[in-house]
């Protein structure tokens, strides 16, 4: 009779941890969903920053439409990205483009000097750091839920219910490599 409390007893334990698994995994799996849309929610912000800032440049550059056509283009193609590596490529073209866009403000000072110009430049680079921040806790979230499947005793388990690795965010070569300042 004891033998057999005992083992009711490893069962009952063995069935809680398994519950407890299971519900880590899913939280886990949850924060990286709202990980996400707090990434999509900065995205969206900067894709309707975009073209307010084209057309006050469309005034002041008007010959400069290839580099202004090159954000258009790099802003509808992180609206349509399905999936988080070609949403990252996306968001590489478009901090490309950008770029580009405010080099291009340098060699118009009336362009520079504009409130409209300045103001929207100044909210895109706060859009960027909520974006690199937002970034950043998905990364952190899919570290933490990549090790939870991988570590044991989940990984004997977490294929089977479905749980499977996600990716990284990652930024391109480019932005990894040193800083270049020209005086």
């Amino acid at each position: 009779m004891t033998a057999l409390w005992i083992l009711l007893g490893v069962v009952a334990l063995l069935a809680v941890s398994l519950v407890a698994l299971y519900n880590r995994l899913v939280k886990l799996r949850n924060r990286i969903e709202n990980a996400w849309a707090q990434i999509d929610v900065q995205l969206r912000r900067r894709y309707d920053l975009i073209p307010n800032l084209v057309e006050t440049v469309k005034g002041y550059a008007t010959h400069e439409q290839t580099t202004l056509e090159q954000v258009i283009q790099a802003r509808n193609a992180g609206i349509q990205a399905q999936g988080v590596a070609e949403q990252a490529r996306a968001e590489n073209m478009i901090t490309q483009a950008l770029r580009g866009l405010f080099a291009l403000s340098e060699s118009y000072p009336d362009l520079k000097a504009n409130t409209s110009f300045v103001s929207l430049q100044e909210e895109l680079s706060a859009t960027e750091g909520r974006i690199a921040y937002a970034r950043q806790f998905y990364n952190d979230s899919v570290f933490r839920y990549n090790t939870a499947i991988q570590s044991f005793p989940a990984v004997l388990l977490a294929g089977a219910l479905g749980f499977g690795p996600r990716e990284y965010f990652e930024t391109d070569d480019t932005s990894r490599g040193p800083v270049q300042v020209q005086f």
